[in-house]
């Protein structure tokens, strides 16, 4: 399809599910990647929503019934953490939930829309003396991308203070377990934490389903005010200290496997492979599960590392890694 087609086609999208459900909007075509996304790598994005306001939600749902129609791939981001996108780019839609944040008034316990950072969600839990986030202090990324992976840290992760996830899903998915209002297209839905056994290790139900999370509560516990500021600091320094914040990066590039006896970055570490770099992304000196770009790194550099990288341990050790970043986008 011809470019000035296609950018057509999705102008007229939006401007179709605008007009139903009107919606605080900034649009941009052929943005760079590069400047949403934690590695600052990427081509560009056909068209990139930034989307806020109170209809957001009546607008997705429009916007994701309407590109499944077209044909119109949608990639959602939040934060731009755990993502390497292509140097070719996103092709279709990228919407970006970023700005929708904060936490939802008049909800019991701690809920919060999906484009709030973890940081955030932590910082207000504790200004109420509210336990249960603390390991989410300091980490990149926001609620939304935080359940769809299910992230951990600290011996903690999100399924273990999950209440409740909000999405906007397709009735017609079976991975969304939905009777009611099947084959009517995207509706809203509030899954209880309970209702599913599909979370595991940085594993979550919303991964095999077509849905944009629109936000999450949590079950949190009182607890000393002190206390709970003084655990987010000292993971925060921790995360300091193991440089997650000196360079262009996204935390843990591969998954940590238990059945391996030991931790990915000490089977990395052990085959020195700290520092082994293609080009400018590396292997960080400081952390061997950590990829960074050391200033010049493309996407095509990052994924080449980390396949480097996993080839080398699989024929020292027979262990098969497990990518933790997603590769998103237009990949040969």
């Amino acid at each position: 399809m011809e470019t000035s087609i296609k950018i057509k086609i999705i102008d007229d999208i939006i401007n179709y599910c605008q007009k139903e459900n009107p919606c605080d909007l900034e649009v941009q075509h052929n943005e760079p990647m590069s400047k949403h996304t934690t590695f600052k790598v990427g081509g560009p994005a056909d068209c990139l929503i930034t989307a806020k306001g109170e209809s957001f939600p009546a607008f997705a749902a429009a916007l994701l019934r309407r590109t499944r129609e077209a044909g119109v791939p949608v990639f959602i981001i939040g934060g731009g953490a755990n993502i390497v996108a292509s140097d070719k780019g996103i092709r279709g839609i990228v919407l970006d939930t970023s700005a929708w944040k904060g936490r939802i008034a008049g909800e019991d316990g701690f809920a919060f829309r999906s484009g709030t950072t973890m940081d955030e969600a932590a910082e207000c839990a504790a200004a109420a003396g509210f336990s249960g986030l603390e390991f989410l202090a300091g980490m990149p990324g926001t609620i939304g991308g935080a359940v769809w992976m299910n992230a951990r840290c600290y011996g903690r992760e999100i399924a273990d203070v999950l209440a409740w996830t909000e999405i906007i899903t397709n009735s017609n998915c079976a991975g969304c377990n939905c009777a009611e209002g099947a084959g009517s297209g995207f509706t809203i839905k509030r899954i209880a934490a309970e209702q599913s056994a599909e979370f595991g290790y940085k594993r979550s139900p919303f991964q095999n389903m077509d849905c944009l999370i629109l936000s999450a509560s949590f079950e949190l516990i009182k607890g000393s005010k002190d206390k709970i500021l003084t655990e987010m600091k000292k993971n925060r320094q921790d995360r300091q200290a193991k440089g997650h914040y000196d360079f262009p990066c996204a935390g843990s590039a591969f998954k940590n496997n238990r059945n391996f006896g030991k931790p990915t970055g000490q089977i990395i570490d052990e085959l020195g492979l700290r520092g082994f770099s293609i080009n400018g992304a590396q292997i960080a000196p400081f952390h061997g599960n950590i990829v960074i770009n050391t200033g010049n790194a493309t996407a095509a550099d990052i994924r080449a590392l980390m396949d480097e990288v996993a080839a080398k341990v699989k024929t020292a050790t027979g262990f098969i890694l497990e990518p933790e970043i997603l590769f998103a986008g237009e990949w040969q």
